[in-house]
């Protein structure tokens, strides 16, 4: 099935928090070969890190007014609020766009998403080019959806019963379940073994033939997840996932908050920080900007789990509000006094 060319493709990239959809969009951005493209970026959380992540990539054909940041909830159930009144900023852009990705937070469900290019208003405009599922391949490779799940686990392990109802499960396969390319990232991190585990494992989940492609530091060819032409909005009923039947859907198995630091003076010691935090509490996902006395460039904190990568992304701006903010993601039942003892030291 072909797309219209009257109607401008759009990609809709999914995957776990933390999994490298922020790392694997802005290699796309970066290695587009002159063609505009557009994006949507919604994420989990009060700041927009990963919005800010990409707009610093500095690409002409990227503009950051073609950088739009949804943070009002999960996208998959706000398209009438937040996704539609978005495209129409996108599709008025002179100059005209030709593509449009859009980066749904860890949590969101890309059928509801999708069967929003059904919609008349939409399906005139616009149509879903692929679905991408970014997956985490070290903790695949370790038998879990996401690096620091250990808890989850144990639940599952001590009652069968729990793993019909374990959101972070369901939500891994629904992205799996509507995927046209699966991405498995940090290969580098892999060693055979681990990489073909994590294979089987994605194997496992996927109800037909998708191709299952590795990269490290999110490193692939933008033709691989662009111009795919699948027109995915007219398949889409066709991909079962657990939702299926559903009006809404709830997400209060995850907490989110921000944590303020002061100006620091050594990066490592706030990654090992990071990592102290991820291990003793239920972290998932750990990321921001922070303020290093003394230095000009803005530093970039991420962790997913217990590992932690940070460098400096760019100079700060005089426009910039230069505070150190990090934003903490985990299942429900953080306790934040806890983790901010860890991290504000």
């Amino acid at each position: 099935m072909t797309t219209s060319a009257t109607r401008v493709p759009c990609t809709v990239v999914t995957g776990f928090l933390g999994s490298g959809k922020t790392t694997l969009i802005r290699h796309i951005l970066q290695n587009a070969n002159g063609k505009r493209l557009a994006l949507i970026v919604n994420e989990f959380g009060d700041i927009g890190i990963d919005g800010e992540i990409l707009k610093g990539c500095g690409v002409d054909t990227c503009p950051e007014e073609n950088i739009l940041e949804l943070a009002n909830g999960c996208l998959c159930c706000t398209v009438a609020d937040d996704f539609v009144p978005a495209l129409d900023r996108i599709l008025a852009l002179e100059p005209k766009v030709d593509h449009i990705i859009i980066e749904t937070s860890g949590l969101a469900l890309p059928k509801p998403l999708v069967q929003a290019f059904q919609w008349p208003s939409v399906r005139s405009r616009v149509t879903v080019d692929g679905v991408v599922a970014v997956v985490d391949g070290p903790a695949l490779a370790d038998g879990k959806v996401a690096s620091d799940l250990d808890a989850l686990q144990a639940q599952r392990s001590a009652d069968d019963s729990i793993d019909h109802d374990d959101p972070v499960e369901e939500v891994f396969e629904d992205q799996l379940a509507c995927a046209d390319l699966v991405i498995l990232s940090k290969k580098d991190l892999l060693d055979e073994a681990g990489s073909a585990r994590a294979t089987t494992l994605i194997g496992e989940h996927l109800g037909r033939a998708v191709k299952v492609v590795p990269t490290a530091q999110g490193a692939i060819d933008p033709s691989v997840m662009l111009g795919l032409g699948l027109a995915v909005e007219d398949d889409i009923e066709n991909r079962k996932t657990h939702h299926d039947g559903m009006l809404d859907h709830e997400h209060d198995d995850f907490d989110s908050f921000i944590v303020e630091l002061p100006a620091i003076t050594d990066p490592d010691d706030l990654a090992t920080r990071v990592t102290a935090a991820a291990e003793e509490e239920n972290v998932l996902r750990v990321k921001g900007f922070v303020d290093v006395s003394g230095k000009p460039m803005r530093l970039l904190v991420q962790a997913v789990g217990p590992r932690v990568s940070h460098y400096y992304d760019r100079a700060w701006t005089p426009a910039d509000d230069r505070r150190s903010r990090l934003v903490v993601i985990g299942l429900k039942g953080l306790n934040r006094q806890a983790i901010e003892r860890i991290l504000v030291n």
